[in-house]
């Protein structure tokens, strides 16, 4: 697992918005042809398809590419609707995780313990 320091993390933050961002958006794209992909998917034995059917897989191609990009950086993605992140950091003796989501500032600003997620989040 990898470990950031505070600065490591804020210089990553510009990029990440730029990730997320584009992720929401593919994520509404995907929600919007969900039902055609539903019923393409139910017909598949008969020949199957949908009208859009490649842009649709190259959504979620494009999806998985960015959620791949961002766990390899060592980031933890946890919730793509909200565009939330966490990133490990040593704080005194034991491990915890600095906290930022989308429409927060351009510097992290919470933290909380692995185990508290969210709700338990504290100023720095």
């Amino acid at each position: 697992m990898k470990l950031f320091t505070l600065n490591e993390a804020n210089e990553m933050i510009p990029e990440l918005r730029r990730k997320l961002e584009r992720m929401r958006k593919l994520y509404a794209e995907v929600g919007e042809m969900r039902d055609d992909a539903k019923a393409a998917a139910s017909a598949s034995e008969f020949g199957g398809g949908m009208e859009g059917g490649s842009g649709y897989v190259h959504t979620l191609y494009e999806i998985g590419k960015l959620t791949t990009e961002i766990n390899d950086a060592g980031v933890q993605l946890k919730d793509y609707s909200r565009g939330l992140i966490d990133f490990p950091y040593r704080r005194g003796d034991r491990i915890v995780l600095l906290c930022w989501q989308l429409g927060e500032g351009d510097e992290i600003e919470w933290w909380h313990d692995t185990e508290a997620g969210f709700a338990g989040r504290q100023p720095l």
